[in-house]
């Protein structure tokens, strides 16, 4: 093979909650070739949802062929691999045999409610706050890795003795693409690592204090290394590229944006919805219920962290309408049904389906469906669904402005439902700020490719990928200043009725 600088192609394996994707992307930030593998929702229990860890783990073979194929070139073409990944989720696993000592447990899981207001009864949370940048919440990995300590049989006395390691998917994916018991490296990123409620925000290291408070052996810990940076070399279908990227699938997001200045803001709309504000090198603390994580970390240069505002229920609320109500056949008519009306009815929904994330941090927050009368039809309902993305994020962009002390002066989106542009319309009218899609649609891989890429001198600098963004469509305000802000009351009413549904232990 020739020097991966010669190779023409960067390859990302973009790990998210319903599916794993590969994606080779060309020099000028292009993608040439995909694979994609859905996984299964595996839901045991009431808040329960978990994941396959097996499963994600041999579909990785799978969508690298289809990606190649798709891009009609072999593993000599790939200069880099990088990965972006389901955050949070949390899988423990025999370090000798491979084997999960449980499936994964997925960051929408809320089974640890009842561990997590324990912390905050006992004093801790703010402490946390302060040194994870974190609320505690039953989003974190954290939390779910003392459960299946706790619950697993034999689990706990394992992991004294070192012998199963924890991971989330991109530490998961790493491991088993480098040899998995067979030498596989157990690695991750500083943006996965922060969302652990285990991790010193601005020490960049595991926290001794918080391991203790919740009962977690640091040896199954990852080595916590930048974002950007050749981690090892692959084996089996994509054998002797190197590994040189490692992002949450959000920072990943941010990074594709080329969201490297202070002030950039980027919301992906996916099953969540997340919204990032880049702070710079000092972190920002929250006082209006969002989370101060890191954006990403070059080698040998300080981390670079952001405000993030986590939505829990955004395109899972199109899936809901189609799959549990049946009132559409497939996500892209929720776009038609809204628009065969002129606005909501009154109809506000609130998808509180398992607490409300950003900024309130409600685990006993419940959906609702609100202002319902006879007027009202499925076209008002599929609207109010689509509204409910653009008021959630409305709430995270005060906060982040409310947090920053500066407005945000437009909002670059990426993620499936950026598709609909009743919805981009949408959101620029409760936001009072232009929305911009960029050209390249699939920003999360992007950002990924771009952090392999950046590794092995693919691409030379920053400034290089900045150059490379370029804006597909825009979207500016057209709603009276005055209706919007009325009806942000209305949605600020319906979201209080959702409060304190779920009585308290």
């Amino acid at each position: 093979m020739g020097s991966t600088r010669d190779r023409k192609l960067v390859a990302a394996l973009d790990l998210g909650t319903t599916s794993s994707r590969c994606i080779v992307f060309d020099r000028a930030g292009l993608p040439r070739g995909i694979g994609r593998r859905d996984h299964r929702q595996i839901l045991p229990a009431p808040g329960w949802v978990e994941h396959d860890p097996l499963e994600i783990a041999a579909n990785l073979d799978g969508i690298v062929a289809d990606a190649l194929t798709d891009a009609g070139v072999g593993p000599s073409d790939i200069a880099a691999v990088g990965i972006t990944n389901q955050r949070e989720t949390a899988i423990v696993w025999d370090r000798t045999t491979g084997q999960p000592v449980y499936n994964a447990i997925v960051w929408q899981d809320t089974r640890t409610a009842g561990y997590c207001d324990e912390i905050v009864r006992g004093g801790h949370g703010e402490m946390i706050r302060q040194r994870t940048g974190l609320p505690v919440a039953t989003y974190f990995s954290g939390p779910k890795i003392r459960w299946i300590l706790d619950n697993v049989p034999g689990a706990r006395e394992k992991a004294e003795r070192g012998e199963i390691l924890f991971g989330t998917v991109d530490t998961w994916a790493i491991w088993n693409l480098t040899g998995g018991p067979s030498g596989g490296l157990h690695v991750t990123d500083v943006t996965n690592a922060s969302r652990t409620l285990l991790f010193d925000l601005r020490a960049l290291r595991w926290d001794d204090e918080l391991l203790a408070l919740m009962g977690i052996p640091a040896a199954i810990l990852p080595e916590v290394r930048p974002s950007s940076e050749v981690y090892g070399t692959a084996r089996g279908r994509l054998a002797g590229v190197p590994i040189g990227g490692d992002l949450g699938d959000q920072q990943a997001a941010l990074f594709g944006h080329a969201g490297f200045r202070p002030g950039d803001a980027k919301n992906t709309y996916g099953t969540g919805c997340f919204a990032l504000l880049n702070t710079g090198i000092s972190p920002v603390t929250s006082g209006h219920g969002l989370i101060t994580t890191v954006a990403y970390q070059l080698p040998g240069k300080p981390a670079v962290y952001c405000l993030e505002g986590s939505v829990a229920v955004a395109g899972a609320l199109v899936q809901w309408l189609r799959d549990n109500l049946g009132l559409i056949s497939s996500s892209a008519e929720v776009e038609t049904l809204a628009r065969s009306v002129p606005d909501n009815g009154g109809v506000y929904f609130v998808p509180a389906f398992s607490g409300l994330f950003a900024p309130y941090w409600r685990s006993d927050a419940r959906g609702l469906i609100a202002g319902l009368t006879a007027f009202a039809n499925k076209g008002h309902l599929a609207r109010s669904v689509l509204e409910a993305t653009a008021w959630q994020t409305r709430e995270v962009l005060d906060a982040m402005c409310a947090d920053s002390g500066s407005a945000i002066g437009e909002l670059r989106v990426d993620g499936g439902m950026v598709q609909d542009e009743l919805l981009m319309q949408t959101q620029a009218d409760v936001l009072g700020i232009p929305v911009v899609r960029p050209r390249v649609a699939e920003t999360t891989a992007l950002g990924a490719a771009y952090a392999a890429g950046l590794a092995v001198g693919f691409w030379k600098s920053m400034d290089d990928l900045r150059g490379q963004w370029a804006e597909d469509r825009r979207w500016d305000p057209a709603l009276d200043p005055d209706k919007r802000e009325r009806e942000y009351e209305r949605w600020k009413q319906a979201v209080d009725r959702t409060l304190g549904w779920v009585p308290k232990a």
